[in-house]
């Protein structure tokens, strides 16, 4: 029998757990499995909700990553997990996570103000809630 089974594709593929782990976007497989079982992971704007949902070069992976969401475009598919500068060369970031958002210059406070009022405790949260 020549060409690839029924239901299954030719193209090269990889489980999706197992790219993010490859490039090193979670420390353990485990977390990027729990991701995607989460139904956090979408692929090319479809959510994934299974750990062996096979990416393949060309998919845009969109995830939430840490207080970031990341927009990532799927170069290669790697054989293992290698170094960092070598994890980079498996996916293009379309979205790179902005720097890490400071409060306004409203919220600031001076040294020795002493502790926030409930009030002003409060207007914090929400500024805090908005970025």
């Amino acid at each position: 029998m020549t060409g690839p089974a029924p239901g299954q594709t030719a193209e090269p593929a990889l489980r999706a757990d197992k790219w993010l782990w490859y490039a090193r976007f979670f420390k353990t497989r485990s977390l990027a499995a729990k991701l995607c079982n989460a139904g956090k992971l979408h692929v090319s704007g479809a959510a994934v909700s299974k750990a062996h949902h096979k990416v393949k070069p060309g998919d845009v992976l969109t995830f939430p990553q840490g207080r970031h969401v990341r927009v990532v475009k799927v170069l290669e598919l790697g054989t293992r997990r290698g170094p960092a500068p070598e994890a980079r060369l498996l996916y293009e970031d379309l979205k790179p996570p902005s720097p890490e958002g400071r409060l306004p210059a409203l919220a600031a406070r001076s040294r020795g103000a002493g502790r926030p009022t409930k009030q002003q405790r409060r207007a914090l949260d929400r500024l805090r809630e908005e970025t």
